[in-house]
């Protein structure tokens, strides 16, 4: 299953999720210690907190990156990190997601951080989502695969039980052609289901799957959803 093809000219994308994304950020207090996502939203997020920094409304805030390039990007704009073993609490995280549903159940993983992201999110007291109005969608699954990140040992035997689930899987591969790796060195595998029915019962079935690191279902996670669009910015809410 391709990537979407986006409802918007790239240039209206980029600028819904830049507007999300300073919503958001509004929401960081001095002295949080806050999670950084991953993919072209959280860049955003990063970029204004750094501007933020320098405008000294928050420098004694300090994040914790869900990958490698946040991670990067952070230090080059001179945000302070901190890591889950020196602050195992974080008060607030800010990510993007591929696909969100209208109970703020969410795809990630597209950009293959998925595993780090999750584990930032449940370590976080609130999570907030930030996203063009495109990603919404009526069920997951509609418009993006389920990113499930698999350990490279025994991977084949991963595809035939996540095609006996009904899913068509396409391992994620580099530019290059050779596999992708994420940060820990795992394989991605996109299981494209189609619209999903029960995501609940679909996120069980991977959780008890040896070798399945991760899935990029992230049901129950989301404190707020912030979305940009046409229509300006809109506060959702679960329940």
């Amino acid at each position: 299953m391709s990537p979407p093809i986006e409802s918007h000219s790239e240039s209206d994308s980029a600028r819904f999720k830049r507007q999300a994304a300073e919503h958001a950020v509004e929401a960081i207090q001095p002295g949080m210690v806050v999670g950084l996502g991953s993919g072209s939203t959280a860049a955003f997020v990063v970029r204004r907190l750094a501007e933020l920094r320098t405008e000294g409304r928050l420098r004694d805030v300090v994040g914790v990156p869900t990958s490698r390039a946040t991670e990067a990007l952070a230090l080059s704009l001179g945000v302070p990190l901190t890591t889950l073993e020196e602050r195992p609490v974080l008060d607030l995280a800010i990510d993007g997601a591929d696909e969100v549903d209208p109970r703020l159940g969410l795809i990630k993983g597209g950009g293959g951080a998925l595993l780090r992201e999750k584990i930032v999110a449940q370590a976080s007291r609130r999570l907030l989502i930030v996203v063009d109005e495109a990603k919404l969608s009526p069920r997951l699954g509609t418009r993006w695969p389920v990113p499930v990140d698999v350990l490279p040992f025994g991977w084949r035997s991963q595809v035939l039980f996540l095609e006996g689930l009904g899913a068509r899987v396409t391992r994620r591969e580099g530019p290059d052609g050779s596999p992708f790796l994420t940060d820990q060195g795992h394989f991605v595998l996109d299981c494209a289901w189609g619209p999903l029915d029960a995501p609940e019962a679909l996120a069980e079935r991977l959780a008890a799957r040896a070798g399945l690191v991760e899935h990029g279902l992230f049901l129950g996670l989301t404190s707020e959803l912030v979305v940009a669009g046409t229509r300006g910015i809109e506060v959702r809410r679960p329940g």
